[in-house]
C-alpha cells in the first residue's frame, strides 16, 4: 500500500506540472529528431530535480534514463524508504505517472532479471542457515530499510524449516538513510547477525572496529548489477527479487528453478 505521504508528493507534483498549454506538446508530434534522440534532447538530473521540485517534496532524484517509450524521461525518484518512477516528456511540460506495457506483453507476467552470481563474492557475507545448504540466496540489506527489517523476519521462518537454503547478507546503505553506511561498516566488519538484528530493531550499535572496503565494494556491485533499492534477492539462478515478501512466496520462488 502506498503511503499517504507518497501519493501527496505524487498529486501535488501533478498539480504543479501538468499546466495546461493552448497547443499540443511538440514533442509527440511531427517528424522528431534524425539519429539518436540524445543528440537533440537532455535531462539532467539536476534538471530534473527542479522540474519536479524535488526539493519541495524532500525527494531526491536517483536516476534519469530514455523511457522504453520515444519522448519521454524515465525519471526515479527517492522519497524516504520509498522509491518510485515517474516520466517527463522532452518538452518538460508534463509528468506522466504509471508504467508502460509492452501491447504483445498483456496477461503474460514478466521475467525477473537475471545476473550472474559468480560477480558477487560471498567471503564476507552475513551467513543465516548453513553454508553447506545447495541453494544460496544472496540479499542486498540497508540497516535502516523497514522492508528489509520485515525480510529478515521472513528469512528465519525459511531457515528454521528448510536447511536446504542459506541467504548471504550483502551489507549496502542508500544514501536516503544517512546513518546507515556507518552500521553497515560496523556490522560488515565483525560480520555479525547480531548487530544486524540489532539495527533492525532500531538499537544503538557501536562504531566500526575496522576500515573495511566490504561497504563501498558492495555499492559499487550494486549499481554495476543495477540494482537500486533494498531489499534485494538474487535467487540461486541469479534471478532478481526485488523487495519484500513472505516466506511462502519466496520458497516459491526459490523452489521453482
Amino acid at each position: 500500500m502506498i503511503k499517504r505521504s507518497l501519493l501527496v508528493f505524487i498529486f501535488t507534483l501533478a498539480y504543479f506540472v501538468l499546466v495546461p498549454a493552448p497547443h499540443t506538446a511538440s514533442a509527440f508530434q511531427g517528424p522528431g529528431c534524425m539519429g539518436k534522440c540524445t543528440d537533440c534532447h537532455n535531462l539532467s538530473k539536476e534538471d530534473a530535480a527542479k522540474v519536479l521540485k524535488a526539493d519541495r517534496f524532500k525527494a531526491q532524484i536517483k536516476d534519469v534514463r530514455m523511457s522504453p517509450v520515444k519522448g519521454l524521461w524515465e525519471v526515479e525518484i527517492a522519497q524516504g524508504d520509498k522509491s518510485f518512477i515517474v516520466y517527463v516528456d522532452f518538452a518538460k511540460k508534463f509528468l506522466v505517472e504509471g508504467k508502460f506495457t509492452a501491447l504483445e506483453q498483456l496477461g503474460e507476467s514478466q521475467p525477473l532479471k537475471k545476473i550472474d552470481t559468480k560477480k558477487i563474492p560471498l567471503e564476507n557475507a552475513i551467513i543465516y542457515g548453513s553454508p553447506k545448504a545447495d541453494k544460496k540466496v544472496i540479499v542486498f540489506d540497508d540497516p535502516e530499510c523497514p522492508y528489509c527489517a520485515k525480510l529478515h523476519e521472513e528469512i528465519k521462518k525459511i531457515i528454521a524449516t528448510r536447511k536446504d537454503i542459506a541467504f548471504y547478507i550483502k551489507m549496502y546503505p542508500l544514501d536516503i538513510h544517512p546513518a546507515a553506511y556507518e552500521k553497515s561498516k560496523t556490522i560488515a566488519c565483525l560480520k555479525s547477525p547480531k548487530l544486524l538484528e540489532d539495527a533492525f530493531a532500531g538499537k544503538k550499535i557501536p562504531k566500526p572496529e575496522c576500515d573495511s572496503p566490504e561497504v563501498d565494494n558492495n555499492k559499487k556491485l550494486a549499481e554495476e548489477l543495477g540494482i537500486r533499492g533494498t531489499p534485494a534477492l538474487i535467487m540461486p539462478d541469479g534471478r532478481v527479487f526485488p523487495g519484500y515478501a513472505p516466506a511462502d512466496v519466496l520458497l516459491g520462488i526459490i523452489d521453482n528453478q
